[in-house]
């Protein structure tokens, strides 16, 4: 059952596996929550009915989403008391209480309104409505604030003592803004902005492809093709900042980042496009290396002093050939999210964003692509931050609770038949509703003493109220509507 891993290494596995389901729900929630706001404050400004027709189609996937992401959330908060007691015990004092302020300004705020975002139109003011959006929206960004913090302060630990060999908190000013948090944040918030936008291009690219051309249509893809263009060039910015940050915080994660074992002090250090990293070797293998370019890069000077990972201990030293690898695959997704938005742009200008098939196949191709790269970005941060759960202060095997490597392999096995069923539904559902498309609506159902929103049904489990395998009879009269 455990194929001769450890309890450690199982354990880190198994929340490895459980963070990457739930990763994908939040960023897509965040991202779609604030693209509703703005379809409904569209609406309300210009009464065009475009938008209130998007903004009903795209409330059905964000439903779905944040179902699944509050279930998946929940299990891995549980995971800090079965398989990590021992780092809930030492820095529970800490990441407790920010999770509690998560909890208690963020998911209260969210299930409050949420119930009026989803069930309020007729029953609730224009107004009355696009305020419970706007706060279930503000919700899911106070929540990514209160994550990220926790998070940042296991990867720059600031603001604590440790009394007993417990850590308890000595300026929570401190260990809410740590030195990651402010670039974390914003690079963690771009990324989720980034997946809703890629996600509603690729679903709109799909039916540009299939010939519809109406403006239900156009205007999806148009909105989140002018969103990449303005968020993909930022993140590299960002980027560029964040790894300036981890270079002063965290010098052995960028060197295993870049695959650089030795501290270049004579000339300027290479930039590896591409090598495998040897552990054991301690050394890149089959490099092909640009000079100079990672000092540049890093340092902002070409010939930069980096300290190699050879300059840390070995049992201090990350995984390089993880994080050499998952760096990349999230640096090479942004550069292709970067030609997308250019090539966007262009067509925009020339007049043939909406008939170029080429392109729409390029952007339903980019549309996982936002997913994969905070996966991506998580491993590096994560892996990165090895061998200690707290960084310098806790090591990951100390938070281990004392569980055999027999309880957490088989947990491990039930979490990844129970996940893949669960919530394998649920992204099939969600497929499903993209492939089926915004549909224009036919006619305003008003309450008796309505405020001119369409009616929504009373039972939750409604809220969703369409078949997904209908057919798209009305597809001739939304071309109508073109």
């Amino acid at each position: 059952m455990t194929l001769g891993f450890t309890a450690l290494e199982l354990a880190r596995i198994q929340f490895a596996f459980t963070v990457s389901f739930h990763i994908i729900f939040p960023a897509i929630s965040i991202g779609l929550a604030s693209f509703l706001a703005v379809l409904e404050w569209r609406w309300l400004r210009t009464k065009d009915p475009i938008y209130k027709d998007l903004f009903k189609y795209w409330i059905k996937i964000f439903a779905v989403a944040f179902g699944m992401g509050v279930v998946s959330g929940v299990v891995m908060s549980y995971q800090f008391g079965t398989n990590w007691s021992e780092f809930s015990r030492v820095a529970g004092s800490v990441t407790g209480p920010l999770l509690t302020y998560e909890v208690l300004s963020a998911f209260f705020l969210e299930a409050g309104f949420l119930g009026i975002m989803l069930f309020g139109w007729g029953r609730v003011s224009p107004k009355a409505h696009f305020f419970a959006t706007l706060m279930v929206a503000i919700g899911t960004c106070i929540s990514m604030f209160w994550i990220l913090s926790s998070n940042s302060w296991m990867q720059t630990p600031q603001g604590f003592a440790i009394e007993n060999g417990i850590i308890v908190p000595a300026d929570w000013w401190a260990i809410v803004f740590n030195p990651s948090f402010p670039y974390r944040l914003i690079h963690m918030a771009i990324a989720a902005f980034m997946v809703a936008a890629l996600l509603v291009a690729a679903t709109a690219a799909w039916h540009l492809l299939k010939g519809r051309r109406d403006a239900l249509v156009k205007t999806s893809f148009s909105m989140a093709m002018w969103l990449i263009l303005v968020l993909a060039p930022l993140q590299v910015f960002v980027g560029d900042a964040h790894g300036l940050n981890t270079l002063e915080h965290q010098p052995a994660k960028l060197a295993a980042m870049e695959g650089h074992w030795e501290t270049n002090y004579d000339e300027g250090m290479p930039l590896y496009l591409f090598g495998v990293p040897d552990m054991q070797e301690e050394r890149t293998k089959y490099a092909i290396a640009i000079p100079n370019l990672g000092s540049l890069i890093l340092t902002h000077s070409m010939d930069g002093t980096v300290k190699g990972l050879k300059d840390f201990a070995p049992e201090d030293r990350p995984n390089s050939t993880i994080v050499f690898w998952s760096f990349r695959v999230m640096v090479g997704l942004g550069m292709l999210m970067l030609l997308l938005a250019f090539t966007g742009a262009w067509l925009r200008k020339t007049g043939k964003l909406f008939e170029s098939k080429w392109f729409h196949r390029f952007a339903l191709v980019m549309g996982p692509s936002g997913f994969i790269a905070v996966l991506a970005g998580w491993f590096t941060t994560e892996v990165g931050r090895q061998p200690w759960v707290v960084y310098g202060v806790m090591r990951t095997k100390d938070a281990l609770s004392p569980v055999s490597a027999e309880q957490v392999g088989l947990t491990l096995i039930i979490f990844v038949v129970v996940y893949c069923v669960v919530f394998g539904i649920g992204i099939y559902y969600m497929l499903k509703l993209m492939h089926k498309g915004p549909q224009f609506v036919e006619a305003v159902d008003l309450e008796p003493a309505g405020h001119g929103h369409f009616k929504t049904p009373m039972r939750p489990l409604s809220a969703v109220d369409e078949s997904i395998d209908q057919q798209d009879s009305n597809l001739n009269k939304e071309k109508h509507h073109d």
